[in-house]
């Protein structure tokens, strides 16, 4: 067996894209959903991030199966989006509690087991929108922006027991929800990106196998955007 992974939200999309990458690499995967529905190829553990019961059950589970977590993938998360004059208190604090708090959550229960190997990578998948804004995203950007504090204060913390903590953006990528915008909306986004395409969920994954492979073993606190210089100076 390869190293000890957990994906959070890995059933589907940029997530899924990571856990399979990281797998064909060698290593042990396990992704936690929601539903805990099985996925091909891959190990699968029913968690829902927002509560630290099922996040330590979750843990639990994939420790007894293939050892303590030594990559540890915070990827899930929701979006609820809407204007701030009409974004209710509970789409914003759902949001926070998700994309934010439930990687703290998952951060923290992974951390100890690691401090006692003397190992680990934290990989928090931020977004572009985290650091360039969104007009009808203020939940969701406050969520991803927090990554980003999070990850540098980790890897300040951690740095000393050989854990790095770094950050992902990603940018536009090639997805269902991308596919039902509107011509025009098209347009107008890949006219913004100097590269003038959307991402794959693969080259996502393929920044995220690096930060977890051996030649990132000197980055920590380090944001990577991969947005096709969507956001580049932000």
């Amino acid at each position: 067996m390869g190293r000890s992974v957990l994906v959070t939200g890995g059933n589907r999309g940029i997530g899924l894209a990571i856990a399979r990458r990281l797998a064909a690499d060698g290593d042990s995967v396990t992704v936690t959903s929601r539903s805990g529905e099985p996925v091909e190829g891959l190990g699968v553990v029913q968690c829902d991030v927002r509560d630290a019961a099922s996040v330590d059950g979750a843990f639990a589970a994939v420790e007894k199966e293939q050892g303590p977590v030594e990559i540890l993938v915070a990827n899930a998360g929701i979006t609820k989006d809407t204007l701030l004059a009409l974004l209710s208190e509970d789409a914003f604090t759902d949001v926070l509690d998700t994309n934010l708090t439930g990687a703290y959550r998952v951060a923290k229960r992974a951390v100890r087991p690691m401090m006692k190997m003397r190992r680990g990578r934290l990989i928090f998948i931020s977004s572009v929108v985290g650091l360039y804004g969104s007009a009808g995203q203020a939940n969701y950007a406050a969520s991803k922006a927090g990554l980003v504090g999070l990850a540098r204060s980790l890897a300040r913390e951690l740095g000393s027991r050989g854990i790095t903590a770094n950050v992902v953006a990603p940018g536009f990528v090639e997805s269902d929800m991308t596919a039902v915008l509107s011509p025009e909306r098209k347009t107008a986004i890949l006219g913004a990106i100097p590269l003038g395409r959307y991402a794959s969920a693969d080259e996502v994954a393929a920044t995220v196998a690096f930060l977890a492979g051996p030649d990132a073993g000197y980055v920590t606190g380090a944001v990577i955007p991969v947005d096709g210089g969507l956001g580049m100076g932000h």
